[in-house]
């Protein structure tokens, strides 16, 4: 909105002497404004947002049918849940605010923040208010959720596929440490990607997200190194510099990775152990898939695999627990685990590390992560 307004009135704003706030133009300057003002918004209205939840009574339940679990969670019960319509809150006011709208990219990451909002609020909605029935904590069906994402995933790549025929660079699959790999997509193979990175991401995000502080935390990381990779690949001289492929249009992703980094700074304010409140798959699956579709307008699909390494490895420990445990039900008729639980951040619990532990060696990890991404 304000790139909008100062580059239809610059011509009267030079006039008046008010040609300083030209630095709107910028797309690095609304960036780190946005990542202010959306830290900023967490933080103002966090206190009334988790009043209101606690008023709501949209408490999480601790309970998931599984007594190793339910007893590492009992502390948490009653925690209101839901916060993530803080994060969505702030991302998408900020990005109102700072964004060019006339861009395609920002309106579809934006149409992507809030369909997946929805979801993971229908979701959350569901879970909480069922409990106060029957204590079940069932929302939406895996299969419901995965529904949705794959339609979002195909939607998303097919417009932006078509959107960006006059521009090569957007339909080609570059590949990290090896400058000159690339490949050339054709429509069908673009979907395909764009749906799978969308769908696994924001469900990775989704698992990550059970202790306090640990998706917000890694999620913060992530964004910001996609800030650095969206400025870069926005702007010719640096995307020659370093090799990258250069996609102006795509530069402006930048405001909305900054916008998540500072969500979950403000986020994180509350959500840091002992949380104050959850963001629930209101806010996991938001995360998620936005990121994911940053990554895919920026050409970088491969390198979310090496950034977000932490909601990989969460999400391969939930994959290899359930697949080992009915191949050895079938074979011995006993089911057997390889991790004392997943995901493996509660593997971790069980081997006696504090939750304050777990999370910051994530974070650290996820930092050198983001580093080992960043050098190449």
């Amino acid at each position: 909105m304000i790139y909008l307004l100062v580059r239809h009135l610059l011509p009267w704003l030079e006039e008046h002497n008010l040609g300083a706030l030209r630095v709107f133009k910028y797309v690095t300057f609304r960036a780190f404004v946005a990542m202010i003002v959306s830290f900023v918004t967490c933080i103002a209205l966090g206190p009334g947002v988790i009043r209101w939840l606690r008023d709501m009574k949209l408490g999480d339940l601790a309970s998931f049918d599984q007594a190793d679990v339910d007893n590492l969670m009992k502390t948490k019960k009653g925690t209101p849940t839901m916060g993530g319509l803080l994060i969505v809150g702030a991302i998408a006011s900020s990005t109102l605010i700072l964004g060019d709208l006339s861009n395609f990219y920002v309106v579809m990451a934006l149409v992507c923040l809030i369909w997946t909002a929805a979801v993971g609020a229908a979701d959350d909605w569901l879970k909480l208010t069922a409990g106060r029935r029957a204590g079940s904590r069932q929302g939406l069906y895996s299969h419901e959720k995965l529904l949705f994402q794959i339609g979002l995933g195909i939607i998303l790549s097919y417009f932006t596929f078509n959107y960006g025929r006059a521009i090569p660079e957007t339909h080609t699959l570059y590949f990290p440490f090896f400058k000159n790999a690339a490949i050339v997509l054709p429509l069908a193979a673009f979907v395909v990607i764009g749906t799978l990175v969308l769908t696994a991401t924001t469900n990775a995000v989704n698992l990550t997200d059970g202790l306090d502080g640990l998706a917000a935390g890694c999620m913060g990381i992530v964004s910001f190194t996609f800030f650095a990779l969206a400025v870069v690949i926005g702007t010719r001289p640096l995307a020659e510099l370093l090799l990258l492929t250069h996609i102006e249009p795509a530069g402006e992703m930048a405001v909305l990775a900054a916008a998540i980094a500072g969500a979950c700074l403000g986020f994180l304010w509350f959500n840091c152990h002992p949380a104050s409140v959850f963001m629930g798959d209101t806010g996991s699956l938001a995360l998620g898939a936005l990121v994911a579709y940053i990554a895919i307008v920026i050409r970088q699909e491969l390198m979310l695999i090496l950034v977000g390494g932490i909601f990989v490895v969460e999400a391969l420990s939930v994959m290899i627990q359930v697949s080992w445990f009915k191949f050895t039900r079938i074979r011995t008729g006993q089911g057997r685990r390889i991790f004392l639980m997943s995901p493996i951040h509660h593997h971790f619990q069980r081997k006696g590390w504090g939750e304050t532990q777990v999370v910051v060696r994530f974070w650290l990890i996820s930092a050198m992560l983001a580093a080992v991404a960043l050098a190449t």
